[in-house]
């Protein structure tokens, strides 16, 4: 059995905590500044265990993980520094959630000296689509461009934003807001969150897709220099990135984020009937021939160990999941260092028991 300290108990921590509970692999100590909440998510999972934890109280805290192989995040950016700081002081492996760029960079750092792994940056967008991409990339003699799309979408949307509440309110406003890396013309430059919009269609249904923060991770750096073009854009129904510019710009809750989540948090209701749509697309020279090789798949909500949940949660436990476990049994080959989710291979990804729930059989199809 594998000892694992998860830190907070939201949605997908509690998803986390079934996918490593029904392995029967793993033991989990699920902390969370809520006790209620983490006694609710290891509730009837005899392999974990509640504890309430107070960041800021780091000896306490350290305490709590120290028998434990990794400590994994799933709180809000804004709170990883701290727990990547008692993981480095500890030498346990880290991973982590986080979209945030600046907070990324930190654990970068941490990891320059670090006894163990540090793995921030997993998850969905970053992190799975980081992946398929380091793949797609890998099939080609040389690669000019490379297209991430992204989208957690309500199945049955009906107010004007055609928009649910699916995952964290913090980490949405953060894609909205925050300048966007690409690479163009083969630079790397920074653009505004919302721009670039395009339309595009896909099994027959219309979708929007736009510029959003934090979805490349470390692609950037791992391709800069090797593409012209790489970009990341979030995708949604039409018309909801006009609501949300007319929110954010002429309303101005860009400088009001807690306003804004408190407005989208009193009316927008959450759902957990969802679907994730993960598109990447790559051009470029194979054999001597311009040839484009793409990765499509739609992976909706499910049941888990006999636990219902929303797609955009089983898409990102699995995300950290899978790297996780891969970690610990000697299949990524490092002990000690950062790790970049696209040094995960998207075979192994997808065989392993975690990874399998992100898997779609036809996006494989001529790319595998």
């Amino acid at each position: 059995m594998r000892n694992v300290a998860l830190v907070g108990a939201g949605k997908i921590g509690e998803t986390i905590t079934a996918l490593f509970a029904a392995s029967g692999r793993y033991r989990v100590k699920v902390l969370d500044s809520d006790l209620k909440r983490a006694e609710l998510v290891t509730n009837k999972r005899s392999s974990c265990e509640a504890h309430h934890v107070d960041l800021n109280n780091s000896t306490a805290f350290k305490k709590l993980i120290s028998d434990c192989e990794v400590v994994i995040s799933a709180l809000p950016f804004f709170c990883n520094k701290a727990v990547a700081q008692a993981a480095h002081d500890l030498g346990i492996h880290y991973a982590d959630l986080t979209e945030d760029v600046e907070t990324s960079k930190f654990i970068a750092q941490l990891a320059q000296n670090s006894r163990s792994c540090f793995m921030p940056q997993c998850g969905l967008a970053p992190g799975f689509i980081s992946i398929t991409a380091a793949h797609l990339v890998g099939l080609f003699d040389s690669v000019e461009s490379l297209k991430l799309r992204v989208g957690a979408l309500p199945m049955y949307p009906t107010n004007r934003l055609m928009y649910n509440l699916t995952w964290s309110t913090d980490g949405l406003i953060n894609e909205y807001c925050n300048p966007c890396d690409v690479i163009q013309g083969g630079s790397r430059i920074s653009v505004p969150a919302l721009e670039g919009l395009e339309r595009f269609s896909l099994d027959g249904d219309e979708y929007e897709a736009f510029n959003t923060s934090g979805g490349l991770g470390t692609l950037g750096d791992a391709l800069h220099g090797k593409v012209s073009e790489l970009n990341y854009k979030t995708i949604r129904y039409p018309g909801h990135r006009d609501l949300v510019a007319f929110l954010l710009h002429d309303l101005k809750f860009i400088n009001d984020r807690d306003g804004l989540k408190k407005v989208f948090e009193r009316s927008i209701p959450s759902t957990g009937q969802d679907k994730c749509i993960i598109f990447v697309e790559a051009s470029g020279t194979l054999k001597g021939v311009k040839t484009q090789k793409t990765y499509a798949s739609s992976v909706y909500n499910q049941i888990v160990g006999g636990t219902h949940f929303s797609a955009i949660q089983v898409t990102t436990a699995a995300g950290i999941c899978a790297p996780v476990d891969l970690l610990l049994s000697g299949a990524i080959g490092k002990k000690s260092g950062f790790i970049r989710a696209e040094d995960v291979a998207l075979p192994d990804f997808l065989a392993n028991e975690f990874g399998k729930l992100c898997r779609d059989d036809r996006a494989l199809r001529g790319i595998s």
